[in-house]
């Protein structure tokens, strides 16, 4: 599994590194955001481009994961400075059309590589035009923004209706790399976990309830190990290796249940 989290501290980005933590993600993606996400327990990251120069030169195995706004006027400058300060990786989030990801992967080139967070009902439906251009490197599935596109009641019903399912196999039939959404610890993502393996996802964002949504160096270690924490879950991982099509199913099953559970909660708590 590659993991995935955000940070533009150094001994923070230091930490993960240490962690297990595969690419560290300078967080660009203003544009829109706080419109999409208005009312929701989410945060704007308040990154700038300079950062990259710090979190790449303080990272010595883990890589310098940039997501860039959404396709705008800037992007070609956006990613041209992201290169030229070392960049390992390109994420473009919000694309709607086979254009987008054109030109996105023609800017880029081989010069890092292409990350695509899937994440809107338009590119869900182009998805099959969308995964015929050449030179995507993977696919990450935002349940986020893609719930709010889809105009759903909770950010992880997307998994309990076959979409994202069917978006894995698409993916997974053009020999892409591709993941899903984020996770939280062992003891409250397990079921999560064994859909991603059910589904062959090879990428997860550790999200702020890992680690318990401490956002500086000296907090997070003081709430939790999260090298301890990311060895269960690769523990965990593994053992589902000699699980049987039976038990991953009851997973999805139980999985199903909870969030219909979770979000017949949210709807009375409207009431």
């Amino acid at each position: 599994m590659e993991y995935i989290s955000i940070t533009n501290e150094v001994k923070l980005a230091q930490y993960f590194e240490y962690c297990g933590i595969d690419d560290i993600m300078v967080d660009l993606e203003i544009i829109g955001k706080k419109e999409r996400q208005k009312g929701l327990n989410t945060v704007i990251s308040a990154h700038s481009i300079e950062d990259i120069d710090k979190i790449k030169k303080c990272l010595t195995k883990s890589k310098c994961l940039v997501r860039i706004n959404p396709m705008y006027e800037g992007t070609e400058n956006e990613i041209e400075e992201s290169i030229a300060r070392k960049a390992d990786i390109i994420m473009l989030p919000m694309f709607k059309t086979v254009e987008e990801v054109e030109i996105f992967v023609e800017l880029v080139g081989e010069r890092a590589m292409k990350y695509l967070l899937l994440e809107t009902p338009q590119a869900l439906v182009r998805v099959d035009d969308i995964l015929d251009v050449d030179g995507i490197d993977a696919v990450h599935i935002g349940l986020n923004d893609l719930s709010i596109g889809m105009g759903l009641d909770f950010l992880y019903e997307p998994l309990i209706g076959g979409i994202i399912e069917y978006l894995c196999q698409k993916i997974a039939h053009k020999k892409i790399k591709y993941g899903f959404g984020g996770v939280s610890r062992l003891e409250k993502g397990k079921l999560i976990l064994s859909e991603h393996f059910r589904l062959g996802s090879k990428m997860v964002i550790i999200n702020r309830d890992f680690r318990k949504y401490k956002d500086t160096y000296e907090e997070v270690i003081k709430e939790i190990d999260m090298k301890e924490e990311i060895n269960k879950i690769n523990s965990y991982l593994e053992s589902l290796i000699d699980a049987g099509e039976y038990e991953l199913e009851q997973n999805r099953l139980q999985l199903k249940a909870d969030i219909q559970k979770q979000i017949k909660t949210m709807f009375n708590n409207t009431k």
